[in-house]
C-alpha cells in the first residue's frame, strides 16, 4: 500500500495521495471495500491521466462490492489466463510456421511461402481455423477473381485449406466446419505460337535488360521446363558431361533428366556469371520467388495475346511443335515433358494425328500420280503401236 499521506473524501472508502505527475501534483484515488469477507484496498485512477473523480472512484468501489466489475488482482490474473491461452492457440499463422518446420524440402515451398505472405496472412494468421467463417473465404475467393486467373485463385485456397487439415491431422486444432469452394480451371488449355509471334518473343528475350530472366525464359522456349523446376535449378544439376539436365522433385515426383543441347548450352553461357548455387538466381542469390513482371514486359513487347501464359504457355508450344511435326512419337514427347502419366501428354495426340494424316495423304496423292502416270505410258504406248 501507498506509503504517502493519504486524503479523506466525502465518499466513503475513497481516498487519494497526491504525487508529482506531468501537470504538476496530480490526485491519485484509492477505494477500500469489503468482498466475500476480505478486506481489498486497490488503485481506482489517476486524476489528470484516467479522468478519475472521487464520485467514479466511489462508482467503481460499488460496482465492484456488487461482483459487476473484476477486481485489479482479478482482472491480472484474468489477463494472464488470457495470454496464457492465446499462446497455447493454434492459428493460422502458427500452424504455417510449424508446416514449414515439418516440408522444408516439399515441393514449390518457395511459392507457397509467396501465397501465404500475399494473400492469407494479412485476414487469417491471427484466427485459429474454428474462428474462420465461410463468408470471410468467400470474400478472399471473390476479391482475387477479379485480378488473378482461376489457377493462381485456386491455388491459394488450396494452401490455406492444406494448413487447416495439417493441425487436424496432427491434432492440434479442429479444421474448417465448411468446405472451401475453389474455381474450377480448364486444365485442358493448349497454347501454341505461330513463327510470327515466336520470332517476335525471342528478340523481345533477347533485347531484355534483365539478361537472368530472360535467359530463363528462353530456356523455357528450348526445354518445356516447368517455371517451379527452372527457379529451383542449381548448377549442379547441369550435366555437361553426359550432356543430361536433371529435374530435381518434379511435379511428377519422381527425379528426371532431359537433354542438354547445343543451343541450351548456349543460353546457360549467356547468363551473366554470379557466385550462387542457383542457375537463375535472384538479385541476392538465393532462389528467385518471381519473374511475374520482367516475363509480363517481355510479352507484352513481343505482343502476345492477352491470354498467353509466358512460361506454361511456352511449354505447351514446346510440346505442340513437336506433337505437330509428326517426327515425335507421344512416348518420347512423354519423357521429354517429364509428364508422370501418358494422359497428360494425349492432350497433343490430335495434333500428330493430323501430322500423320497430311503424311498419309501426300502418300495417297505419290501414289495416285504413279498410277496416273502408268496409265498415260500405257495409253501413249498403245497410240504408238497402232500407228
Amino acid at each position: 500500500m501507498p506509503s504517502k499521506k493519504r486524503y479523506k473524501t466525502r465518499y466513503a472508502g475513497v481516498y487519494y495521495i497526491e504525487v508529482v505527475g506531468a501537470q504538476g501534483i496530480e490526485r491519485v484515488y484509492y477505494i477500500r471495500y469489503r468482498r466475500h469477507g476480505k478486506m481489498t484496498e486497490e488503485k481506482a485512477g489517476y486524476q489528470y491521466r484516467d479522468d478519475m473523480t472521487p464520485a467514479r472512484a466511489s462508482k467503481v468501489r460499488a460496482s465492484r462490492i456488487d461482483g459487476e466489475e473484476e477486481t485489479n488482482i482479478e482482472r491480472r490474473i484474468s489477463e494472464r489466463k488470457k495470454k496464457e491461452i492465446e499462446a497455447g492457440r493454434w492459428t493460422i499463422g502458427r500452424l504455417w510456421d510449424e508446416y514449414l518446420k515439418q516440408k522444408p524440402d516439399s515441393r514449390s515451398i518457395q511459392t507457397d511461402k509467396y501465397r501465404y505472405k500475399k494473400f492469407l496472412e494479412e485476414p487469417f494468421s491471427r484466427k485459429d481455423p474454428s474462428q474462420v467463417i465461410q463468408l470471410e473465404v468467400d470474400r478472399l475467393r471473390l476479391r482475387l477473381m477479379k485480378t488473378h486467373s482461376p489457377q493462381t485463385v485456386k491455388h491459394v485456397l488450396a494452401l490455406l485449406a492444406r494448413i487447416a487439415n495439417f493441425g487436424k491431422k496432427k491434432g492440434l486444432c479442429e479444421g474448417f466446419s465448411f468446405v472451401i469452394q475453389r474455381p474450377r480451371v480448364d486444365n485442358q488449355v493448349t497454347e501454341d505460337l505461330d513463327p510470327d509471334q515466336l520470332r517476335r518473343l525471342i528478340e523481345a528475350i533477347d533485347t531484355d535488360p534483365n539478361r537472368i530472366v530472360a535467359c530463363m525464359m528462353k530456356m523455357a522456349i528450348f526445354t518445356a521446363m516447368r517455371r517451379s523446376e527452372l527457379l529451383k535449378l542449381k548448377k549442379s544439376d547441369i550435366d555437361y558431361n553426359r550432356g543430361f539436365i536433371w529435374i530435381r522433385d518434379p511435379k511428377g515426383g519422381k527425379d528426371s533428366s532431359i537433354p542438354l543441347t547445343p543451343e541450351v548450352v548456349r543460353i546457360l553461357e549467356s547468363i551473366p556469371e554470379n557466385d550462387s548455387e542457383y542457375v537463375f538466381p535472384g538479385d541476392d542469390g538465393k532462389q528467385r520467388v518471381q519473374v511475374y513482371h520482367v516475363v509480363n514486359r517481355i510479352k507484352k513487347r513481343a505482343k502476345l495475346p492477352e491470354s498467353f501464359r509466358p512460361l506454361h504457355g511456352l511449354r505447351h508450344s514446346y510440346a505442340s511443335m513437336l506433337a505437330s511435326s509428326g517426327k515425335v512419337d507421344m512416348y518420347t514427347l512423354q519423357k521429354l515433358l517429364t509428364h508422370k502419366s501418358p494422359l497428360m501428354t494425349q492432350r497433343y495426340a490430335h495434333l500428330r494425328d493430323e501430322a500423320l494424316r497430311k503424311a498419309s495423304t501426300l502418300a495417297g496423292d505419290i501414289i495416285s500420280g504413279i498410277v496416273e502416270d502408268s496409265k498415260d505410258n500405257q495409253q501413249a504406248e498403245a497410240i504408238h503401236d497402232r500407228k
